[in-house]
């Protein structure tokens, strides 16, 4: 299941980093140029940073102003390497110099495994226009993207847990890029160590795999409680990436 699903993403990494998916298997750092690929995905209003490794080198993509900083950066520096602190403060300082900031690394997961589950909690089940009764709602900051800040990501799906008349916790996924369907989850306090989580990340990754379309999973570098239900529910790391935001925004 991994590797059909890997080599997807280099597919698909390569639409968004404006290169070749052999570049993400490379000995070398590359540096690309940003391109409005179609079918890309996109995160920020504009393109000026951003880099991703699946373990081996990394590929960077950045305005050209920063390639001269950048070779020299990334020269004869193992690719993962680049994303550790001291790498990354350096970087951050020459961003700065041009009006940006480093965002935090995102970790990145696919479906590495089938996961069966029995019924654990009653579940709804909402689709595409469904969901927007729940725009607004602050409870859901990680399982909905919300049409106004993310008019490119449209929410497709969202699965409820519910305990009677109330939420327990939602799981959602966006669309970022054509047949990609990212899964965010958020449980409510008092329903957490509960395993709602992982219940319902597994439901959802199990139905965007049933309809054709690949699920995949970010979290934060320290976020390990949100790592260990992407790990329960049948996904495994496959890439770290980060970006630059203007300053400001």
């Amino acid at each position: 299941m991994f590797k059909e699903f890997y080599e997807k993403l280099l597919e698909q990494l390569a639409v968004d980093y404006n290169c070749e998916p052999s570049d993400f298997r490379s000995a070398e750092n590359i540096i690309t140029i940003p391109a409005w690929n179609d079918g890309r995905r996109s995160y920020s209003p504009d393109i000026f940073f951003q880099m991703a490794t699946c373990g081996v080198n990394t590929v960077i993509m950045a305005d050209e102003c920063l390639h001269e900083f950048l070779h020299k950066w990334s020269k004869d520096v193992e690719g993962h390497h680049l994303f550790e602190y001291e790498s990354l403060s350096s970087l951050d300082e020459e961003l700065k110099l041009h009006g940006y900031r480093l965002d935090p690394t995102h970790h990145m997961f696919l479906p590495c495994c089938e996961v069966r589950i029995e019924e654990r909690f009653r579940v709804e089940w909402l689709y595409d226009s469904e969901i927007g009764r729940f725009y607004g709602d602050t409870r859901f900051p990680n399982a909905i993207a919300y049409p106004e800040s993310c008019p490119v990501r449209p929410d497709r799906i969202v699965v409820i847990a519910c305990d009677g008349d109330d939420i327990m916790g939602m799981a959602g996924c966006s669309e970022d890029a054509p047949h990609w369907q990212q899964i965010g989850i958020d449980v409510l306090p008092e329903y957490r160590s509960k395993g709602v989580g992982s219940y319902l990340v597994t439901l959802l990754k199990n139905k965007v795999i049933e309809m054709g379309d690949i699920p995949f999973y970010g979290t934060g570098a320290a976020n390990v409680h949100s790592q260990n239900i992407a790990i329960k529910s049948g996904f495994k790391p496959a890439w770290v990436e980060t970006e630059a935001t203007k300053i400001g925004e």
